[in-house]
């Protein structure tokens, strides 16, 4: 599996139409074959920072994904609402997706 993490840092005044653009490409990469997860959510420490986690099958469906219109589209639009360059965590990692938290269960 391929697991990514990003920080996004957005402009304050770009956040609307962050979250427009955020939405939208999150919809069209959850329909890829290759995609386990793929979820941007806002920080809880800062407002003007988003998280994007992403899970792919495997090194070749991170490859398909980079091929598709939108992710070309989100990664030309992207450099007009952030206020610094995003960082990234990249793993290719022996596991299918999430499995259970064994510390924490329901009551």
């Amino acid at each position: 599996m391929i697991l990514i993490n990003i920080k996004f840092p957005i402009r304050p005044d770009k956040i609307d139409e962050w979250v427009e653009l955020a939405n939208a490409y999150a919809r069209d990469v959850n329909t890829e074959e290759g995609c386990l997860f793929f979820q941007i959510s806002r920080s809880l420490t800062d407002e003007n920072e988003f998280i994007c986690i992403e899970g792919f099958k495997d090194a070749e469906a991170g490859a398909a994904h980079v091929k598709h219109s939108y992710v070309k589209e989100f990664f030309e639009a992207a450099p007009d609402l952030v206020s610094a360059q995003p960082q990234i965590i990249y793993l290719d990692a022996p596991h299918d997706g999430f499995g259970p938290m064994g510390e924490i269960q329901p009551r």
